[in-house]
């Protein structure tokens, strides 16, 4: 982050957090699980469309930051593949989209029971630091496995609201790159989103922020790419949440 990069909490009354590759780095378990699911549907799948292996390019590309059904979806559009939309309660050994959507998540699901999850420690420095300022702070997920990675992570306590993917659906509203859950999440905190900052690793995350009119919207740089991030509408980019901490360094 360059040295005039630096975010004023003082001026600001909520912080919004995407959790997989800004809170958690569970976006590598994500990767793998979306890896290993679509690249074996891939192999096995008879019918018309492109089976080019499936690669991180997609994940960036097709996938990351959106809700689960609404990746697979965009995915199989970009191989020219269509397969039935199914519903919610497939098995994850039916082709249909939600099908392959549930296959993933129980995949995930099984890397998470495994192996746990440890929070990025400069993301830790950066939630002591705001709990220090009495600030409110908010997930807000596609994911509908956030409270789990959070309990796993040992962080549930630390945030006021969590606005995931069973939340959005709840509630009806539409996943990132539309604004609304971060919107319904500052509203939860009490404020507008002109008084809170997002922070977000995914383009369509960060395409969320700017669209809803917030304070700022911190791209964090886990691989997507700081260019990309800032033509997607961040204000600022870091590879570390460390460096939003005053003093902070990110190493």
């Amino acid at each position: 982050m360059n040295p005039d990069q630096q975010l004023a909490w003082s001026d600001v009354d909520a912080v919004l957090f995407d959790l997989d590759g800004v809170v958690t780095p569970t976006a590598e378990v994500h990767m793998r699980a979306w890896a290993e699911m679509f690249n074996a549907f891939l192999e096995s799948y008879a019918g018309e469309g492109d089976r080019a292996a499936y690669t991180d390019a997609d994940y960036f590309a097709h996938v990351d930051g959106k809700p689960r059904y609404d990746g697979v979806r965009d995915f199989l559009e970009s191989r020219g593949i269509t397969l039935p939309e199914g519903t919610t309660e497939d098995p994850p050994t039916a082709e249909t989209v939600r099908g392959l959507g549930n296959r993933k998540n129980d995949a995930f699901n099984a890397v998470l029971a495994r192996d746990g999850v440890t929070a990025y420690p400069g993301s830790i420095a950066l939630l002591d630091h705001l709990r220090d300022l009495d600030l409110p702070l908010a997930i807000v997920s596609s994911s509908a496995n956030a409270p789990a990675v959070l309990e796993a992570a040992g962080l549930l306590d630390r945030f006021a609201t969590v606005v995931d993917g069973r939340v959005a659906t709840e509630l009806g509203l539409p996943g990132k790159p539309a604004p609304d859950t971060f919107v319904h999440a500052a509203e939860e905190l009490g404020t507008t989103p002109d008084r809170a900052v997002v922070l977000e690793d995914a383009v369509s995350g960060v395409r969320a922020g700017a669209a809803g009119g917030f304070a700022a919207v911190v791209g964090v740089d886990r691989g997507a790419g700081e260019k990309v991030l800032r033509e997607a509408g961040a204000t600022l980019v870091v590879r570390d949440l460390a460096e939003l901490v005053p003093g902070g360094d990110a190493g």
